[in-house]
């Protein structure tokens, strides 16, 4: 088994956001699909009670919702290929593109 798994839906792009965070940092995980419109499972429930949302990251049994919390943990936990610039102007950049994107794709969705 995995020591690294994530509950969430492919077609997610939240979900889509850690995946290709974990394939960047080249650490190996195991993926678990989530019916996230019909049958959301009592582990999901169980892992975000708050918002009982995908994606959950699981890691060495601990877990963790919400993607952009989920990408720096995973940025600060494995240090090879850093997914945001050094200096911190474009740091703060990258971050406003993700909210930007974040809040365009949310009201889409919704």
């Amino acid at each position: 088994m995995a020591e690294i798994k994530v509950l969430g839906l492919r077609l997610s792009p939240f979900h889509q956001r850690v995946e290709i965070a974990l394939k960047i940092k080249g650490v190996e995980f195991e993926y678990v699909a989530e019916d996230i419109l019909k049958n959301k499972s009592e582990q999901l429930l169980m892992l975000n009670p708050i918002y009982k949302k995908i994606p959950v990251f699981i890691h060495n049994d601990k877990a963790m919702p919400e993607s952009l919390v989920i990408l720096e943990y995973i940025d600060e936990t494995w240090k090879a290929n850093p997914l945001l610039p050094i200096d911190p102007h474009q740091k703060a950049q990258a971050r406003f593109w993700a909210n930007f994107i974040d809040d365009k794709v949310t009201s889409l969705i919704t």
